[in-house]
């Protein structure tokens, strides 16, 4: 695959896509947006894959909009960049497959938002994150404003938001944003680690627990999550895989 942004590579049911614009410290253009959703399409749609991972290239995992580019941008300009950040935003929060954030240094702005949407998020332990928004007048994307709640809570998600100040990866980890900080050269081991773990597991279960935890954040009701929760289970065990599944962890239990 030619993406001009991103780098993207798939091994062992593992695909990694690595935000490429190191020399701006992989800030958000269109393009790599465009370049994105590309490499997550083609994830979907190979059924080898069962995790994506998504890091950055070099320093930065972004330092969200590349300002330079916005501050000539025309109204008409903006919005159709804005509507193609929140489409990819959109394709992550809702992707069938896990998908981790490898958070490798900076992760501001649309950058730290873009790590919201992923499933788990592990952290180098120096990275630095957080929104800065309200210093340069301007305001959250990638439905930021329900994901940093959902984490961390209202009242520190709007003490970082007000502020605009910066975290670690060892705070963030603290109080619940990212799931682990590491030190930066065990980043990558750690992450592809856990990948491999999740990608040893039944591809129509994790489709289904996705879907499930999605629905539960309360986009449908209690009793329809709960009705669902039975379909999921009953499509899950009527898969040919299943017997399998529970001989394999009959003999790992031996």
């Amino acid at each position: 695959m030619d993406l001009e942004c991103v780098i993207y590579e798939k091994k062992e049911g593992v695909a990694i896509a690595r935000l490429n614009r190191p020399q701006v410290l992989n800030a958000m253009n269109k393009q790599l947006w465009l370049d994105l959703q590309a490499a997550l399409d083609d994830a979907r749609e190979d059924d080898a894959i069962k995790v994506v991972v998504i890091t950055g290239e070099g320093r930065a995992f972004s330092t969200g909009a590349d300002l330079k580019e916005s501050k000539n941008r025309t109204i008409e300009a903006y919005r159709d960049y804005l509507v193609s950040l929140q489409e990819t935003s959109r394709t992550v929060i809702r992707f069938e497959k896990p998908t981790i954030a490898a958070i490798n240094g900076f992760a501001i702005g649309s950058g730290y938002e873009l790590a919201l949407a992923c499933d788990i998020r592990i952290a180098a332990e120096e990275a630095k994150i957080g929104s800065p928004e309200a210093k340069v007048t301007s305001s959250v994307t990638g439905g930021a404003f329900r994901l940093v709640q959902e984490l961390i809570g209202p009242g520190k998600a709007r003490e970082l938001l007000f502020t605009g100040e910066y975290i670690d990866g060892v705070e963030a980890m603290r109080i619940g944003l990212v799931n682990q900080a590491v030190p930066l050269d065990k980043l990558m081991d750690t992450v592809v680690q856990m990948a491999a773990k999740i990608a040893e597991n039944s591809a129509f279960s994790l489709k289904m627990i996705k879907k499930g935890l999605n629905l539960a954040r309360g986009e449908t009701s209690l009793e329809a999550l709960m009705d669902f929760e039975v379909e999921a289970c009953l499509a899950c065990v009527s898969t040919k895989e299943r017997q399998a599944s529970l001989t394999a962890f009959e003999d790992r239990k031996k």
